[in-house]
């Protein structure tokens, strides 16, 4: 019998956007790392200047009668028309896609206003819409972070899943003798792990696969979900990434009464049956008794000594998960001028609301990402060498470091070891 050999036609076509400056920047970062691979990344912006300096092979500038190139000022109204004018540009650059990354820094304008319509467009194309956006730090000011939740509020209606990346979350538990250019590196590989944790499951063949139906399967409308990495070495290291994939010091809530889980452990090949055997107990255990799990191991020479485990838990109740589902009107803070026409391009049907979390936790404990399936998260952002939420102002980099807890952060967003503090 002849053998058939895949095409790469037959692979699941995976495509990572980064939207205005943030997601740029981000897409830059994952590009340079060469740490994601079998995707192919995109930038769209509303400056034209900005794209010149973006890495992605695919750059799109959006908008350009409606802001001259000239970027969107940090008016996410500015940002939604952008992409509105480019609407078609948008439908082609993501037809026949398989899956669709959004990145993104909310709070600015294009990231802030163009990212629900792509997640819209890309919905509606039938991929599997993913979104990894920031939120930004206290120290930028109310308006900025109410912008943001607006954004968020929005986006969460477009997308089968949604992770919201807490920069000021992030502050708290980094070494504060961490340099600021340090930081922002940190939070952009938070940001790519994020990606990275979904995207190695369908990119990486595996000796036992997870493939892209299997991912879909967890992520599609699934509601509230969490995804979470955890790698290791030593001694009972199975055992120890995989509570590190379930559980961060960034994160209240664990995978307890998760309905559906997917989990890739990838090691070298001295990992053992009963090192799996033992991951897989403590993940199963620790979610819902009639769980459907799904799982897939990977052998990889280049892991030497160490285990990497990442999971992605979903179906969890919302009232467990503490989120309120009401729908909030999409960016009706930014101005009362804009609420009115940007409440025009809300869906004519919403989805159902869903909101989560989710850990990325690596070998360091502040490396866990939250996630939200269909819904909604925190988010931080960088700049230049590090992720940055677009056209961050320079000042805040003059801020002091402090903590605050505002009107935007809900108590239960804090970790308990840190409302204690309080």
């Amino acid at each position: 019998m002849a053998l058939v050999k895949p095409s790469n036609t037959t692979f699941a076509k995976i495509k990572v956007i980064g939207i205005g400056g943030g997601g740029s920047n981000a897409v830059n970062s994952m590009i340079i790392s060469k740490q994601i691979q079998g995707v192919e990344f995109i930038a769209i912006n509303t400056d034209a200047q900005a794209l010149l300096t973006s890495q992605a092979e695919t750059k799109l500038q959006i908008g350009s009668n409606f802001t001259k190139g000239l970027g969107s000022g940090a008016d996410p109204e500015v940002g939604k028309t952008a992409a509105e004018e480019s609407y078609e540009k948008l439908k082609d650059l993501l037809y026949d896609t398989d899956m669709v990354f959004i990145t993104a820094g909310m709070g600015g304008g294009t990231g802030t206003g163009a990212s629900p319509i792509v997640a819209e467009i890309a919905k509606q194309s039938g991929a599997l819409t993913v979104a990894v956006v920031t939120k930004p730090f206290a120290f930028e000011g109310n308006k900025r972070m109410h912008a943001a939740e607006e954004g968020i509020n929005f986006l969460r209606e477009t997308v089968d899943t949604l992770i919201v990346i807490p920069n000021q979350r992030l502050m708290d538990v980094v070494d504060k003798k961490m340099t600021l250019l340090d930081a922002f590196r940190l939070a952009d590989n938070v940001l790519g792990q994020g990606v990275q944790g979904i995207s190695d499951l369908i990119t990486v063949p595996g000796l036992i696969n997870v493939d892209f139906a299997d991912v879909k399967t967890i992520m599609t409308d699934s509601g509230s979900a969490l995804m979470g990495i955890g790698e290791a070495s030593g001694e009972n290291r199975a055992s120890t990434a995989a509570r590190m994939a379930i559980a961060s010091p960034l994160l209240e809530v664990s995978i307890e009464g998760a309905r559906g889980i997917l989990f890739n452990i990838i090691g070298g090949e001295d990992m053992t049956m009963t090192e799996v055997s033992d991951a897989s107990q403590i993940i199963s255990n620790a979610a819902d008794p009639q769980a459907n799990v799904i799982f897939g191991a990977t052998i990889d020479e280049t892991m030497g000594n160490n285990i990497k485990i990442s999971v992605i838990a979903t179906g969890f109740d919302e009232q467990q998960m503490g989120y309120a589902s009401s729908r909030r009107q999409p960016f009706g803070a930014f101005s009362s001028d804009s609420q009115s026409r940007l409440s025009r391009s809300q869906p004519s049907e919403p989805t159902q609301t869903k909101i989560d979390r989710t850990p990325d936790g690596y070998t360091q404990p502040l490396t866990t990402t939250q996630i939200t399936s269909s819904k909604t998260n925190e988010s931080p952002f960088v700049q230049s060498d590090g992720f940055r939420s677009d056209e961050q102002p320079k000042s805040a980099i003059k801020a002091k470091s402090a903590t605050p807890t505002t009107e935007f952060e809900d108590e239960f967003e804090i970790p308990a070891f840190l409302r204690k503090k309080q």
